[in-house]
């Protein structure tokens, strides 16, 4: 599956030298094909840790977790993914995801940083997620070396309104790859300087 239809499903849900990468690469890269996606019984579990500033309607999670696992829709018999995210105080299934769709774990990421930022910036999420979404496509920077990609983004270092963004003018989204046919190791959005900063990470298990 190519970037922009991985960028829709996001949207939907409302190196051996180190350097720029040329444009769209470090986008592709984080937006490779993974799919079709065939678990075989073997679930994918990514540990969860999210923090930031106590603000209402903000989630803060200390130890929790994101489960990728296969199922059967009942309407039609055939597989389809399926989320579980387990926080401190709360478990929830989130899905169905196709197949042979994105993948379904970058687009939560990705989706559960835009929403915090807004909640503690008090800014629009439709913004927040187009600036991400302009950032991993147009830009970025790859670092390579053995068998692993680093593909790092700063949404918001330039934007005109960075002065109100309490801090998220210095996100950074950081992705840790492997081979381009494998699950994301590392999915890490983290501010810098300002106290409490905000970082939100998963790790593959």
């Amino acid at each position: 599956m190519n970037r922009s239809i991985a960028a829709a499903l996001w949207l939907g849900l409302s190196a051996l030298a180190a350097g720029p990468a040329l444009p769209g690469e470090a986008g592709d890269a984080v937006f490779a094909e993974r799919g079709p996606w065939s678990l075989k019984g073997r679930d994918l579990r990514w540990i969860v840790h999210v923090e930031g500033p106590e603000t209402p309607g903000f989630l803060p999670i200390d130890a929790g977790s994101l489960t990728l696992t296969e199922a059967t829709d009942p309407s039609d018999r055939q597989p389809i993914l399926q989320l579980v995210q387990k926080t401190d105080t709360r478990t929830r299934q989130i899905g169905p995801f196709p197949i042979s769709g994105g993948d379904p774990v970058l687009t939560f990421f990705l989706e559960q940083t835009t929403r915090d930022m807004a909640r503690l910036t008090g800014g629009s999420p439709f913004y927040i997620r187009n600036r991400i979404k302009e950032a991993i496509f147009g830009g970025g920077r790859i670092d390579r070396s053995g068998d692993g990609t680093v593909a790092s983004f700063q949404p918001f270092a330039q934007d005109p309104n960075a002065a109100r963004m309490k801090g998220f003018q210095t996100l950074t989204l950081t992705f840790v790859l492997g081979d381009p046919k494998q699950p994301i190791r590392e999915l890490r959005a983290e501010t810098q300087g300002g106290q409490p900063g905000y970082l939100n990470r998963m790790a593959l298990q």
